[in-house]
């Protein structure tokens, strides 16, 4: 963009530059858009331009219109792939069709669950289970497939295919074979009654998994009723109660919520068996093999590796964390010393507490919402040229007046693509910060142009008050810039191919970005930058944040361990049949990774949701932990806002999406590494010397399989892929 074109720019938006007062400094134009309450004009003869500016979704049934549009360019497009010759323009045609479905796919998943308006969600409900029937039918197409496979088993065709077309082509073959396209008719039948089976099953799980569990109010202590809902003669557990400083409380939670449901626990051995069945039915050795197919991983057997190298090299450190649980306990409750599972996570905080005096609300004047957007602002301005620039929303283009819009712009390369900031509280919106893709980038073979990418970050964060802004707890800040690492790996993942555009990559290096982004949160060179008192504009002191950073990690190695307990445990239920129920398995898994006692008589399987969305992958959080960690100390602990190593991340890791091979990414970037065993085995040590985050685990959303891409999360349209 031109200095010329970059003043126009600004001058176009030089509504949203008005300042917010403080005592001795003023906000940003960025700052000031999140610090204020939205002003939104009203202007009755605006036009409605739908959803994320899609003329069809200015109301309910534009979806269907918007659907019956998708559907029947999708119809065009596999005529032309079937009539087309095998070469690039091949690969180019089933992006653009994979292109089609995910516009609308995507956009839909995303209204049906943060939609306030009931019939917007219902009528994106229906758009997933109409698209998703497509995508079945399209990833058991034979005629669709043997177009695929003319040009890949073409090795002249092939030698002339760069590097991204190839492996867009790979995973795209990929798709069709785990549907069982290779198959006789009856075994592909049978694949796809399998797939059908397996979504009712993954839905069933999903939803009962959340579900309270309930008991008489009789059978719990009168005094303790004030605790938990009630329900007529019943008491409502709906979770752990993990934070409570009553123990009792924390027990009662745990054997209630975790109580074993018969029919759910039928329902989760019936998905493990279906999912063994299909894997080895379309060639795999288990579920497992096939879902770490394309990983850094790659193998249930290097996964496995990793998390024993982890817990051996964490074990001491471990054993002196759960001593000092155990301390605390004998000093809290002397009646009742034993550690059990429900004290882990209260008296880590406890204990952090203790030590360090963290109280968020010491921290939060100093980091309101806009201060945390302006710093991301300047930290993405040094280290790759980019701006952060609030744009005023046209009519029907958000669906909460609440929702801000960022255009993402580079100093010479213009706009990138568009953030939505969905940050604020809202009834009937899920309590989970998450990332979602709208529509990814690509080259427009069709009109020249580089189709922009567009995402929404979703997060839960208070209302600002008439008083005081939004102010942000040093939690709800590193969650910030954790989404926001997601958000900028879509903007600056300029890829060739939407199939593989910005998170649509490995699920386990999917999360490298976001957490390195975790690094500059804590990093006082970056916090020095923008946590201001928003009364008193009186910078954050240094030793505060030095606090925080040592308070990180306080009993960090038990809560890792317990993080590779369920990682363990997801690995096993995923390999070849035990012969044991689910409950046995855990039991013994708890005793060889954990090391506090299994409680009789629960089931704390049945509320592990991830086994839907990351079935065989839950480990790809502790693994991208490590190669943010590694990453951080080579590149950036010296410097945190280098420009020249900001641009090099982005050249070798943030541009390609999932283009390329996720270890080819790490090895451009440090320099490091001779085998795949090489590669796995340094891991470890990088997260057992990095800081620890108490942080709960943080997965971003991601789309759906076969021709919309599959990287790891299964929604409930993937009725072919699971």
């Amino acid at each position: 963009m031109s200095a010329c074109r970059r003043m126009l720019y600004l001058v176009k938006h030089r509504s949203l530059l008005t300042h917010v007062r403080r005592n001795l400094t003023t906000w940003s134009p960025v700052g000031a858009a999140f610090n204020a309450r939205p002003h939104r004009k009203l202007d009755l003869f605006q036009k409605n331009v739908g959803l994320f500016g899609v003329p069809e979704l200015s109301c309910p049934a534009g979806f269907q219109v918007a659907t019956e549009k998708a559907l029947k360019n999708t119809e065009h497009l596999v005529e032309k792939a079937y009539s087309s010759s095998p070469g690039v323009q091949t690969v180019q045609c089933f992006d653009q069709l994979s292109d089609e479905l995910c516009k609308v796919a995507d956009l839909a998943d995303f209204i049906k669950v943060a939609h306030p308006d009931p019939a917007f969600r219902e009528a994106a409900e229906k758009t997933c289970i109409e698209i998703g029937t497509v995508v079945e039918k399209l990833n058991t197409n034979v005629e669709l497939c043997k177009s695929l496979k003319n040009l890949l088993d073409n090795p002249d065709i092939v030698a002339q295919l760069d590097p991204d077309t190839r492996r867009v082509a790979d995973l795209f073959m990929f798709d069709f074979e785990i549907s069982g396209i290779h198959l006789d008719d009856t075994l592909r039948k049978e694949a796809v009654a399998l797939h059908v089976k397996l979504l009712d099953l993954n839905n069933e799980f999903l939803v009962r998994s959340h579900m309270p569990n309930r008991i008489a109010r009789s059978a719990i202590p009168e005094h303790l009723h004030l605790h938990f809902a009630t329900e007529g003669s019943f008491i409502q557990i709906g979770g752990l109660h993990a934070d409570s400083p009553n123990d009792l409380v924390r027990e009662i939670a745990y054997r209630i919520y975790l109580y074993p449901n018969a029919e759910l626990m039928g329902c989760l051995e019936e998905l493990l068996k279906c999912r063994y069945k299909l894997a080895t039915l379309v060639g795999y050795e288990s579920y497992g093999h096939r879902a770490l197919k394309g990983t850094m991983a790659k193998t249930p057997e290097t996964v496995m590796s990793f998390l024993q190298l982890l817990t051996d090299k964490l074990s001491d450190r471990t054993a002196k964390d759960f001593k000092m649980m155990r301390d605390m306990k004998k000093k809290l409750s002397p009646r009742h010393s034993e550690l059990m599972p429900w004290d882990h996570p209260y008296l880590s905080g406890v204990l952090r507490a203790e030590r360090y005096n963290i109280e968020p609300s010491l921290y939060s004047p100093y980091l309101s919402l806009g201060s945390c957007m302006e710093g991301l602002n300047n930290l993405f301005s040094q280290l790759y040229g980019v701006s952060l620039m609030s744009e005023q929303p046209r009519a029907g283009e958000v669906w909460s007046e609440d929702v801000r819009k960022l255009a993402v712009v580079h100093e010479t390369e213009g706009l990138l693509g568009y953030i939505y900031c969905d940050f604020f509280h809202r009834q009937d919106k899920p309590h989970q910060d998450c990332h979602f893709t709208i529509r990814g980038g690509r080259q427009c073979q069709e009109t020249g142009q580089y189709q922009l990418p567009v995402v929404v970050l979703m997060l839960s964060l208070p209302h600002p008050t008439k008083g005081a802004p939004t102010l942000l707890t040093p939690g709800m800040m590193e969650n910030l810039f954790h989404e926001m690492g997601h958000a900028m790996h879509s903007m600056l993942g300029r890829t060739r191919y939407q199939h593989v555009t910005g998170t649509r990559c490995a699920t386990d290096f999917a999360e490298v970005p976001s957490i390195l982004m975790e690094y500059f949160a804590t990093d006082y060179r970056v916090i020095s930058q923008f946590a201001r008192h928003y009364e008193t504009g009186q910078p954050l002191p240094e030793s505060m944040v030095a606090r925080l950073c040592e308070s990180k990690k306080v009993c960090g190695a038990a809560d890792t361990q317990l993080q590779i307990f369920y990682a363990v445990l997801d690995q096993i239920y995923h390999s070849k049949p035990q012969n044991r129920s689910t409950t046995e398995i855990l039991k013994d898994m708890q005793q060889k990774f954990y090391g506090l006692p299994y409680t009789p008589n629960t089931a704390w399987q049945l509320r592990f949701s991830h086994l839907i969305g990351y079935g065989a992958k839950y480990y790809s959080y502790l693994m991208s932990r490590a190669v943010a960690s590694m990453v951080w100390k080579q590149c950036f602990i010296e410097d945190p806002l280098n420009r020249e190593m900001g641009e090099r991340y982005r050249r070798e890791m943030l541009a390609h999406g999932g283009a390329k091979e996720p270890m080819l990414m790490v090895e451009g970037m440090s320099n490091l590494f001779a085998t795949n065993t090489d590669r796995i085995s340094c891991l470890p040590t990088n997260i057992c010397k990095a800081p620890f985050c108490a942080n709960s685990l943080r997965f971003r959303h991601s789309s759906y399989p076969g021709f919309l891409p599959d990287y790891g999360v299964v929604s409930p349209l993937a009725s072919c892929h699971i």
